[in-house]
């Protein structure tokens, strides 16, 4: 299968995850092309048996370039098997309200965008203070105390499950 990974991410966890997922379908013996959402802009859906596209969530909202690829490319998503791979620190927890907040910026997502994904995989993100300025850090950390999220100023912290996300993976191209 050819399949096409389009991608944006802020600090660097959600590049980290599709590229993952690029190795991996690829050692399945997929043809896998990667690229930020914005570099695939013009890309020619129809080349490909497959598209998922990956972005992160950040105060509610997916980065510019990930909305603008699938507004602009809503009508050909649809007509090809497409995914949606959305990565937040939320997903990384059992919180009925942050998986509603999750459901409602997919929701969001897709009225900006015009494209449904027929597949929404949600995967954890990470802390990634090595990435963040002073006040991000501080903000991000008094997130992390209001989810019982040991984190020491500095220190990175995945939550991401690869595993899980294989068979993610695995049950999106097997039709599941």
């Amino acid at each position: 299968m050819n399949i096409l990974i389009a991608y944006a991410s802020t600090e660097g966890q959600t590049r980290k995850i599709a590229r993952y997922a690029a190795d991996y379908l690829n050692g399945q013996g997929h043809t896998v092309e990667l690229c930020g959402a914005a570099d695939a802009k013009d890309a020619e859906l129809a080349r490909f048996d497959a598209v998922l596209l990956a972005g992160s969530v950040h105060a509610g909202k997916y980065q510019k370039p990930l909305v603008a690829f699938a507004k602009n490319k809503a009508s050909d998503l649809a007509h090809v098997r497409s995914a949606f791979l959305s990565v937040s620190l939320a997903a990384a927890g059992d919180d009925p309200d942050d998986w509603k907040g999750l459901s409602d910026c997919v929701t969001r997502f897709a009225e900006k965008t015009g494209w449904t994904p027929p597949t929404v995989m949600h995967v954890a993100g990470a802390f990634r203070f090595s990435e963040y300025d002073f006040f991000k850090s501080w903000a991000m950390r008094w997130i992390a105390a209001q989810k019982d999220h040991e984190v020491k100023p500095g220190q990175d912290k995945e939550y991401t499950d690869w595993a899980a996300l294989k068979k993610t993976l695995d049950g999106w191209l097997a039709g599941g």
